[in-house]
């Protein structure tokens, strides 16, 4: 069962995830997160990084439909995604793949690592509109250079799915945990 601190940081991505905003997500919140990955620079239509990440994020939602969506109505609630989340730590070579097409969509310049500016595009762009994300990088940044490789990237991002210990810095990945806000 989903922690209290997961149901607090989780729900802001959810809300973030419901594009309509009707309370539940579907294949349509998915199509539009994948539309809003296709935004960055890497990630153009038409390429094969467009591809993989749309592959990527519809594929979650085949997940999420098949493992949780209790009615069956190709709707997931914010208690289902909470179900989810204790299937991860199972699936940990799934979410580490979803990493590195997030990675891939994020470096910009392609130059094998993520930087301030990078990470910042990439939580606006997770949630869809900016986040104030002051001082979450250098948390994020345990080896101090300024950067995020993919080892770390991908780490860190295991972390913001799978962790429920507060302490570990990948769960500020997706910008601020609403209780440090």
């Amino acid at each position: 069962m989903a922690s209290d601190f997961q149901r607090v940081k989780l729900s802001r991505v959810f809300h973030a995830f419901d594009a309509d905003g009707n309370g539940y997500l579907d294949q349509r919140d998915f199509r539009a997160l994948a539309e809003r990955w296709k935004g960055l620079p890497r990630v153009r239509p038409g390429s094969e990084l467009a591809d993989r990440v749309e592959r990527v994020m519809l594929g979650w939602w085949d997940h999420l439909a098949a493992q949780v969506d209790e009615e069956g109505d190709g709707r997931v609630d914010f208690d289902e995604i909470l179900a989810m989340v204790d299937l991860l730590p199972a699936m940990r070579e799934v979410v580490a793949a979803t990493a590195e097409a997030v990675f891939d969509a994020v470096d910009e310049n392609g130059d094998g690592r993520i930087s301030p500016a990078e990470h910042q595009r990439l939580v606006d762009t997770w949630h869809g509109e900016s986040v104030d994300t002051a001082g979450v990088f250098d948390r994020l940044d345990q080896d101090g250079d300024g950067y995020l490789d993919r080892t770390e990237f991908t780490e860190l991002w295991t972390q913001f799915w799978i962790s429920d210990d507060p302490a570990e810095p990948g769960n500020h990945l997706c910008g601020p945990v609403p209780a440090d806000t």
